[in-house]
């Protein structure tokens, strides 16, 4: 087995939604990214890449790519899932964390646990979102921005998932 760590986050900027898990949540923003700035998934992406030794984010999907220019960091999780399993890689669970003053994101927790399980194709009893605030300290506090960080836990053919 194998675990590790991812880290984003985003500024704030103009729009209407921000998307996080896959889902686009409402706010009076949107968040300020190459991609659609899922801040959630993109520290997925990290933390399992990370977990089997696979670089970051950065290097399989770079910011200076056109390719990538507003992609959806849902369809970039399932490349690194694949990745993961045609390296002998499997999820065993992951644990999402989204600090956000705003928006609200309890609503919506069980609807991005359900995208995420699916992109990795796993059972949603394998993942876990979770949201908190910095009581108004901070970038996120003073309503500038969003970040997540993710956890995740892999294993081989050692190690049934």
């Amino acid at each position: 087995m194998r675990m590790g760590h991812g880290y984003d986050v985003h500024a704030f900027t103009e729009g209407e939604h921000v998307m996080l898990c896959g889902v686009a949540v409402p706010c009076k923003y949107g968040l300020l990214a190459h991609s659609d700035g899922d801040v959630a998934l993109h520290a997925l992406c990290d933390a399992l890449l990370g977990a089997a030794g696979l670089g970051d984010i950065g290097h399989h999907f770079p910011d200076t790519d056109p390719a990538f220019r507003g992609a959806d960091s849902g369809a970039l999780l399932r490349s690194v899932a694949e990745n993961l399993s045609a390296n002998g890689w499997g999820v065993i669970n992951v644990d999402l964390t989204i600090i956000a003053q705003i928006p609200k994101i309890s609503p919506y927790i069980e609807e991005m646990r359900k995208r995420v399980a699916a992109a990795l194709a796993v059972p949603s009893g394998q993942v876990n979102v979770k949201a908190t605030t910095t009581e108004r300290l901070g970038f996120i506090g003073r309503e500038e921005g969003i970040a997540a960080h993710a956890v995740a836990l892999i294993g081989n053919e050692a190690f049934p998932r």
